[in-house]
């Protein structure tokens, strides 16, 4: 989960979208690192693939159904 996060905000820096998702990815990685109580990192996981599908709708370079498939495949 920590590192499907890691690579979710990756893409959301890369493609400069969504920079309120950004700021809640960052702070419930710190969390989850802390505590390892992993609820906030899946709520930050489950918008961030709305959003991503979003824009793989759009077409846009970079976001792949390969890509979105590994993240919900963390959340299952």
């Amino acid at each position: 989960m920590e590192t499907a996060s890691e690579a979710i905000l990756e893409k959301l820096k890369a493609l400069s979208i969504e920079p309120q998702l950004q700021a809640d990815l960052e702070w419930c990685l710190g969390s989850y690192r802390y505590d390892g109580n992993p609820v906030g990192l899946a709520d930050a996981i489950t918008r961030a693939i709305g959003i991503l599908k979003a824009e793989q709708a759009k077409k846009t370079k970079g976001v792949t159904a390969s890509f979105i498939t590994s993240l919900e495949k963390v959340l299952s």
